[in-house]
């Protein structure tokens, strides 16, 4: 008997093992092409997938971008609804797009562009179908894909500032330390009861410290109505001068800025008792401080409302918050509160700019009555104002002390004033929409201030329409 070897064995083994193998490999190859194949189809799709999903959001991003036709569109219509040319200038950024995908067939494209509440909205999607090559011979001969893209932008909001300002006496001290000691050093007002010079109560009419601020205390000058700069040998300047052309770059930057016409309205509203619209709310906000028609020009010269106790439409005497508030919350309501969304809805913004020091004395004819003791304004005067949908940006221009106050003038006016000062910032703060509170002293703080709460206002609505 022949004994056959292991390894002989396990050589036929592996020869006929072989031969299982290839066979195997035989009944695969089609699963395995149907693979490779449908791994390089759908690869192609992918890539396809990509180009137009690309084509969508160049699409949606576009109809909506600023300058484009919606957006230019948008800013002339007086309601929501649908933009047309949006959809026509959409329409033709996929079709740019989308003829350098070779490789899709049965492409459909659905848009919408919709203006809503301050936004323009545009929403994009496109489906389209993919040839195969291989998956073809499976009876898959197209694939599907599909993109969608949404886009939004928010228009510029129409805005009307109306700026509450403050030309009480106490506004009309000179605007620097050293604008102080000008004005002392050339005033003879109440010299004896103020030997180093006033500088404060200055100018009522009888007065001559106003007077000598507007010449720079040189008789030889002529008469100013405003000065623009302290340090001038031609004026002395005011906080209301400081203020006045503050107001005029804040207007100046608003004209700037504004992405079409007549988004922003701005108007001046002063206060000494009473509340007095000097300029009432007006588009027109590209004028010229030469020229006495515009609200540039009555910025430039705000100082010449400095309470001399004969303007009867402001009244005269102390600082009167619980009139001027009220006020100017009536202005707003006559000509609406609105989102901003439009210019048919405009959203009221109040700059109140002040030195925060509450007096209730009034005067007239000659005859003063109420108290002249200093006192802060009630922060409930403005709650009222933002319950009904009005914000407010508050400038807090600080009170400066009276210097060598004279417990024997008026009651003590001056201690009283000067004791309140620390109680001023916290009411003025609580005042002001969140946020939106500053504090400037000098001239050019003054401005920096003014520029800086119209934009923050800008950008503020801009984000939460």
């Amino acid at each position: 008997m022949n004994h056959l070897r292991f390894q002989d064995l396990f050589g036929c083994f592996w020869r006929d093992r072989k031969g299982a193998t290839a066979m195997i490999f035989v009944l695969a190859l089609p699963v395995i092409m149907a693979c490779v194949g449908g791994a390089i189809d759908y690869s192609g799709r992918l890539t396809a997938q990509g180009q137009l999903q690309d084509a969508v959001d160049a699409a949606s991003v576009g109809a909506v971008a600023t300058n484009s036709a919606a957006f230019i569109a948008g800013q002339n219509m007086t309601s929501d609804g649908l933009i047309p040319v949006g959809v026509t200038n959409a329409t033709t950024i996929f079709n740019s797009n989308a003829a350098n995908m070779k490789t899709v067939t049965n492409t459909q494209l659905n848009v919408s562009v919709v203006k809503s509440k301050g936004y323009i909205n545009a929403t994009v999607t496109a489906t389209a179908t993919y040839p195969t090559t291989f998956l073809g011979l499976f009876g898959f001969t197209t694939l599907p894909i599909s993109a969608a893209s949404s886009s939004q932008n928010g228009m510029p909001p129409y805005l009307d500032f109306y700026l509450l300002l403050d030309v009480s006496g106490s506004m009309g001290l000179p605007s620097t330390n050293s604008e102080e000691t000008r004005l002392a050093a050339v005033n003879p007002d109440n010299k004896s009861l103020y030997p180093g010079g006033c500088t404060l109560a200055c100018h009522f009419s009888g007065y001559q410290g106003y007077t000598l601020s507007r010449n720079g205390g040189n008789s030889h000058n002529p008469q100013v109505t405003s000065c623009p700069t302290p340090g001038t040998s031609t004026c002395i300047q005011l906080r209301l001068d400081a203020v006045g052309y503050a107001v005029n770059a804040l207007i100046q930057t608003a004209n700037q800025t504004q992405k079409y016409a007549q988004q922003f309205r701005i108007g001046l509203y002063p206060f000494i008792r009473y509340m007095y619209a000097y300029y009432p709310v007006t588009y027109n906000i590209s004028g010229s401080i030469t020229d006495p028609t515009t609200v540039n020009y009555a910025a430039a010269n705000l100082a010449t409302l400095l309470d001399t106790g004969a303007n009867a439409s402001l009244g005269s005497g102390g600082t009167h918050f619980e009139n001027a508030l009220p006020a100017v919350s009536t202005a707003i309501q006559k000509n609406g509160i609105g989102t901003g969304a439009s210019a048919s809805s405009r959203q009221p913004w109040v700059f109140f700019v002040t030195d925060g020091s509450q007096d209730s004395q009034y005067y007239w004819s000659g005859s003063w009555n109420g108290s002249n003791h200093a006192t802060t304004l009630d922060p409930t005067l403005c709650t009222a104002l933002k319950t009904i949908g009005i914000r407010i940006a508050v400038l807090y221009i600080p009170y400066q002390p009276i210097q060598n106050p004279n417990p024997s003038f008026a009651g003590d006016e001056d201690d009283y004033a000067n004791n309140n000062i620390a109680n001023i910032p916290a009411p003025l703060q609580s005042c002001a929409s969140p946020g939106f509170y500053w504090t400037a002293n000098s001239p050019a703080d003054i401005t920096t201030a003014m520029n800086a709460m119209f934009n923050a206002a800008v950008a503020t609505d801009h984000l939460t329409q």
